[in-house]
C-alpha cells in the first residue's frame, strides 16, 4: 500500500475559520492537524448599526468590498436590524467594485455582480482596476477587513473620492500561551508545517516571536525541515517580509489547494 503523502506530519493551523475543512483534507492525506489560531475576530454591533443607517440615508456611487465574511456580516446584520431590503438596494443602485473570488462568489448569492474585480485578489491589484474610473466627488463606501488598507484610502481620496469606511469586524491578537505552544514546536520541530491563511496571522506570529527572541531560531527552523505554507500570494509576501525564504503556495489562493500543495511538496521529498 502506498503511504500518503502526509502521513504521520503534523501540521499546525493558524487559521481561525474553516478549521474543520482544512482538517479533514489533512487527515484524508494522513497527516494530523494541531488548530493554533494566530488570529481572533471581533464583531461590531453598536457602530456598525450606526453605519449602516448613515449609508442608507445618503446616496452612494460605489461600494467596494474587501472579503466574503465581511460581506456576509453586513448583509445578515442588515437583515437583524430589518434594513437588509433597502441595503440590497442601495448596493445595487450603485457601482461594485471587489477584491477577491471569495467577496464575489458571496456577493453573487444575493444577486449582485461587481462592476470591477482585483485579478489577484490583492489590494494592491484593486487600487490597479480602480485606475481606470474617473473619481472626483465621488461618494465611496468601502468595507474594510479587520485591517486597514492605507494605500487603497489614499488613492480614493487622492482621487477626489468622498471616502467612507464601514468595519463588520476586527481582527484580534491570538492567546501568547497558543503561540508560545507553536513557537516551541516549530523550534523543537513537533511539527512537520505551519499553514498560514492571512497576512494577519503572519504579523500577529511574528510579533510574538519578536518580542520573545526567537526569531533566528524560527527562521532556522523554517528553513530546515518545519515547512512555511501559505493559502497565497499576499500571505506568501508577508512571510518573505519576515525573512522566511522558503514559502510553499497554490497558484490559485484556496485553501483546499494550499493542504494538495504541501501534499504534493512533501510527496517530492
Amino acid at each position: 500500500m502506498v503511504e500518503k503523502a502526509l502521513t504521520n506530519k503534523k501540521i499546525a493551523l493558524c487559521a481561525s475559520r474553516k478549521i474543520e475543512e482544512m482538517s479533514t483534507l489533512i487527515t484524508k492525506q494522513g497527516g494530523i492537524p494541531l488548530s493554533r489560531p494566530a488570529q481572533g475576530t471581533m464583531f461590531f454591533n453598536e457602530e456598525l448599526k450606526q453605519q449602516l443607517y448613515r449609508i442608507l440615508n445618503e446616496q452612494n456611487d460605489w461600494f467596494i468590498f474587501t472579503t466574503g465574511i465581511g460581506v456576509d456580516t453586513l448583509m445578515k446584520k442588515a437583515d437583524e436590524w430589518g434594513i437588509g431590503e433597502k441595503f440590497l438596494q442601495a448596493i445595487r443602485q450603485a457601482h461594485v467594485a471587489v477584491r477577491g473570488y471569495k467577496t464575489t462568489n458571496v456577493l453573487r448569492t444575493y444577486g449582485i455582480s461587481p462592476h470591477i474585480t482585483a485579478e489577484d485578489g490583492t489590494t494592491q491589484g484593486l487600487v490597479h482596476a480602480l485606475k481606470a474610473v474617473e473619481w472626483t466627488d465621488k461618494r465611496v463606501v468601502v468595507q474594510l477587513y479587520g485591517d486597514s488598507a492605507p494605500s487603497l484610502q489614499q488613492f480614493l481620496v487622492k482621487q477626489g473620492a468622498l471616502y467612507k469606511e464601514v468595519w463588520p469586524y476586527l481582527h484580534t491578537p491570538p492567546t501568547p500561551d497558543v503561540m508560545k505552544q507553536l513557537v516551541d514546536e516549530i523550534i523543537s520541530r513537533s511539527v512537520q508545517a505551519v499553514c498560514f491563511t492571512s497576512a494577519i496571522q503572519v504579523r500577529f506570529f511574528f510579533s510574538f516571536v519578536n518580542e520573545w527572541g526567537y526569531i533566528r531560531e524560527i527562521k532556522r527552523a523554517f528553513g530546515d525541515n518545519v515547512v512555511a505554507v501559505a493559502v497565497g500570494k499576499v500571505t506568501k509576501e508577508a512571510l518573505h517580509e519576515e525573512g522566511i525564504a522558503r514559502v510553499i503556495a497554490p497558484d490559485h489562493e484556496r485553501m483546499g489547494a494550499m493542504i494538495v500543495e504541501l501534499a504534493q511538496y512533501f510527496d517530492k521529498q
